[in-house]
């Protein structure tokens, strides 16, 4: 795993063989931070990064100058290993939550500039989640939410739903 772009550009994390995450590839996310930087101002903004896995877009989103990202993993070693690499950068802007990504979001008051979720594909709540990220006042009013998904999921008829972009077999819905 690799950050393309930022203070971080070209830090290398080794993901140790036993993770069950899933990392978004290294060509989707340039590709969708590429179709971002039109879209917000990562400095200085505030993000959430919701079913972090194995942290690689928490520590995107830290290279490119977001003053705060609070990332939301279940999994205990997948926890571990985004601090550990948080650690690594001795970047402190990140708050690695360790816990269930549903309670989190009923919870959470903070809102954010920017959100990105990447669930399982698998997931049989995935559906749920964009009504609950939208619906529940985490993000800012002209904010963007970022959601990771298999292709056979189709948001498009959602009201605040923006645009889809597909890279290979990685799919994102973009919402306002």
């Amino acid at each position: 795993m690799r950050i393309v772009t930022g203070k971080y550009k070209g830090r290398h994390f080794d993901i140790p063989r036993t993770f069950k995450a899933r990392p978004t590839t290294d060509f989707a996310k340039e590709n969708i931070f590429n179709v971002l930087t039109g879209k917000i101002d990562f400095e200085g903004a505030t993000a959430l990064d919701l079913f972090s896995g194995t942290g690689s877009i928490s520590l995107e989103l830290l290279s490119r100058g977001c003053s705060q990202v609070v990332s939301v993993e279940l999994d205990r070693d997948h926890h571990a290993f985004i601090r550990q690499c948080l650690k690594k950068l001795g970047d402190e802007n990140c708050i690695a939550l360790r816990g269930d990504v549903f309670r989190f979001m009923k919870s959470c008051r903070q809102q954010f500039d920017f959100i990105f979720a990447d669930p399982p594909y698998a997931l049989e709540r995935l559906p749920e989640i964009p009504d609950l990220v939208l619906n529940n006042g985490l993000l800012k009013d002209g904010g963007i939410f970022v959601f990771e998904h298999g292709e056979k999921n189709d948001f498009s008829a959602h009201p605040r739903f923006v645009e889809h972009r597909s890279y290979g077999s990685v799919n994102f819905s973009l919402f306002r």
